[in-house]
């Protein structure tokens, strides 16, 4: 192998473990954003962990966080709620830094 060679794979490596870790931290902060969202809904633990599950496969549906924001509004909405597209925003955007300390903390 050349150098070049290597150097190549050696991007290749970084670009895939940079692509996991960001798919890492998305559905984390999804699964706490939806824990946050079960709270003010007042579900109950085994509901608010059902919930969760499904706000990170709502992020499935379509690429970026319109998908994930569009749930939430709607589900706190629906539950009586009083809540903005800026307060779910927001808690996406915390939730986010949250998600990236924990994973870091935990390698």
């Amino acid at each position: 192998m050349t150098t070049f060679d290597n150097r190549e794979n050696a991007f290749e490596n970084k670009f895939a473990r940079d692509e996991d870790m960001s798919f890492r931290i998305t559905a984390r902060r999804n699964r706490l954003v939806g824990q946050w969202a079960a709270a003010k809904m007042g579900l109950t633990t085994e509901e608010t962990d059902s919930y969760s599950k499904s706000v990170v496969q709502a992020d499935f549906e379509e690429a970026g966080d319109e998908d994930v924001i569009r749930k939430l509004l709607g589900d706190l909405t629906a539950a009586g709620v009083d809540t903005s597209d800026e307060e779910v925003r927001k808690a996406l955007s915390d939730h986010e830094v949250e998600a990236r300390r924990q994973l870091m903390e935990s390698k």
